[in-house]
């Protein structure tokens, strides 16, 4: 008796073993997450339309809240040269966290961002 039920586990284990070797039984694997592209970041095609999205409803030459005015490349420049577009965008304390009362930039905005000034706020 002792036998047999050493032989009926030791099968058990040997087919599972073998199920996941091969594939068998296995749940497909999650789809990739897209990739943030920041090779070819640049203010017209990148920058100015996340900001367009995201900012310039509250920031613009009608209403620039915080006496902020981000309508136009060179008033983003100084506030990003500043340090003040990435401080609030990334939350960092001893800046007002932004979008106001909204939820933050997701990852890729905020590393497209980040790459643009990084890479000296360039008009490309």
């Amino acid at each position: 008796m002792y036998n047999k039920l050493l032989l009926l586990l030791g099968s058990g284990l040997l087919l599972t073993a073998c199920a996941s070797e091969n594939g068998e039984d296995q749940t497909p694997d999650a789809p990739p997450a897209p990739t943030c592209n920041t090779a070819n970041v640049t203010y017209a095609l990148t920058v100015a339309p996340l900001l367009q999205k995201n900012c310039t409803s509250c920031h613009n030459s009608n209403f620039a809240g915080g006496r902020i005015n981000l309508s136009t490349y060179d008033q983003v420049r100084t506030v990003a040269l500043s340090g003040r577009l990435m401080g609030s965008v990334d939350h960092e304390a001893g800046y007002s966290p932004m979008p106001k009362g909204g939820t933050k930039l997701d990852d890729c905005d905020i590393s497209q961002l980040r790459k643009w000034v990084t890479d000296g706020a360039v008009n490309n």
